[in-house]
């Protein structure tokens, strides 16, 4: 008897541990099992829409150097990198046929000026005789015959005209001589331009052949610090947005893999309308204009590029998290929410033309019940309507409560809130911790 006595109390003993924990039991459970929600604040600040592209940096313009005449390199002035001024002495080529050359038709012009003389010399006389014939033949024109005073006539006639050749002469040898020292002159190879020498192409000692082809010594890049070119290729669809940037002068950002923690500024200069089309693909030419005071960016650099096409002030902004996600289980969303998962509001959006949202389109491509419920046809009809709405999530009492909201442009972390009840640091589902 003893013993179920003290088996009864044993139970009620157990009975009434049970029921004294149960309820902390059931609460520590529900907590244990009750999603634990990652979340990002809302920020009110200014925004900017980005594009970003890539580019290549070249100088603005290059001056290639060449040489016109021909023979060996004598002397070398400068090597890559070097900083030129208009006019400074890059090389020499051996002057000695070109000199030369000038010796020749130096003399060769004394001659024809010697010549000009005697046949001045030989007119003079020719005037001269023909002047005593004629005053004679004035006295008697028995003294001079017809066919004398002709012949003296004649003579004048000939040596003028000798002398007329030979002024020729002496402007045709002027011209050989100034074409001889213009060769000599070109001996000298000088930069043409201001400018930093970006490639040199030619050793002291080699030789030049200019006969048939004229060879490149030099490349000068003229002002390489106050100016340099990004060429930067835009996708089709954003080229509206970067035109409207360059008519507004919006600033241009960009970085190099060189200085990586360093960002540079520049402008929209020009938007090309030469298209270029890659697999399909069809971009277009940006020049950026920049300025390069400390020759950190080179010619031919890769940049990462960012075009600021719109700008505003004093803005709500949602994490763009907060816009991907999803609700995973209906059930942690509240009743008055869950027809924007089960595919409910579809059949009621096709009947009174309600808003719907790109939620229930993603639940539409991505769970096939839904799809068969609604028809995809329909999600296409509303797309265009409502591209710019969403639903966010925020907790409310332990679940999920949908937040609709109408949004602007994005950048890589926040996307303009345009209307909907949205507050500044509010807390809005981001994903489920797992």
């Amino acid at each position: 008897m003893s013993f179920l006595i003290k088996l009864a109390v044993f139970v009620l003993v157990i009975v009434g541990l049970g029921w004294v924990g149960y309820e902390p039991a059931r609460d520590y459970f529900r907590e244990r099992n009750k999603p634990k929600w990652e979340t990002a604040k809302v920020i009110r600040g200014d925004a900017k829409r980005i594009i970003n592209s890539t580019g290549k940096i070249e100088p603005v313009l290059k001056v290639a150097i060449g040489a016109f005449v021909s023979g060996p390199i004598v002397e070398l002035h400068v090597d890559f990198n070097d900083e030129v001024k208009e006019g400074d002495l890059l090389a020499k080529v051996d002057p000695l046929l070109y000199q030369a050359a000038v010796d020749r038709d130096e003399a060769s012009l004394l001659a024809r000026e010697a010549e000009v003389g005697r046949v001045q010399a030989q007119l003079d006389l020719a005037n001269f005789n023909l002047g005593r014939g004629e005053r004679l033949r004035e006295k008697d024109v028995r003294y001079l015959s017809d066919r004398e005073i002709d012949g003296l006539r004649a003579e004048a006639k000939v040596q003028d005209a000798a002398l007329k050749v030979a002024k020729a002469s002496v402007l045709q040898a002027t011209a050989q001589l100034n074409n001889s020292k213009t060769n000599l002159n070109y001996c000298d190879i000088r930069s043409p331009v201001n400018g930093v020498i970006l490639a040199r192409k030619i050793d002291p000692g080699q030789t030049l052949a200019s006969q048939f082809q004229t060879p490149e010594l030099f490349i000068v890049a003229p002002d390489l610090r106050k100016k340099l070119h990004v060429f930067a290729t835009v996708d089709e669809s954003d080229i509206g947005l970067i035109r409207k940037a360059y008519e507004e002068k919006l600033p241009v950002t960009f970085s190099v893999s060189a200085y990586p923690d360093e960002v540079f500024q520049g402008v929209i200069e020009q938007v090309r309308y030469e298209a270029t089309e890659l697999q399909n693909v069809i971009t277009y030419p940006v020049v950026v204009a920049t300025e390069n005071p400390d020759l950190k960016l080179l010619p031919s650099m890769t940049a990462q590029l960012s075009f600021e096409v719109a700008n505003v002030k004093d803005v709500l902004q949602i994490p763009n998290a907060a816009l991907r996600y999803y609700p995973e289980n209906i059930e942690w969303v509240r009743e008055e929410d869950r027809k924007l998962l089960d595919g409910s509001q579809w059949s009621r959006n096709s009947d009174d033309g309600a808003n719907s949202t790109v939620e229930a389109e993603e639940t539409v491509e991505d769970d096939d019940s839904a799809a068969e419920t609604s028809g995809n046809a329909n999600v296409e009809k509303k797309k265009s309507k409502v591209s710019n709405q969403r639903h966010v999530w925020v907790v409310k009492d332990d679940q999920l409560q949908a937040i609709e909201v109408k949004i602007g442009f994005s950048d890589s972390r926040f996307t303009v809130v345009e209307s909907g009840e949205i507050t500044a640091d509010m807390e809005l589902v981001t994903g489920v911790k797992k």
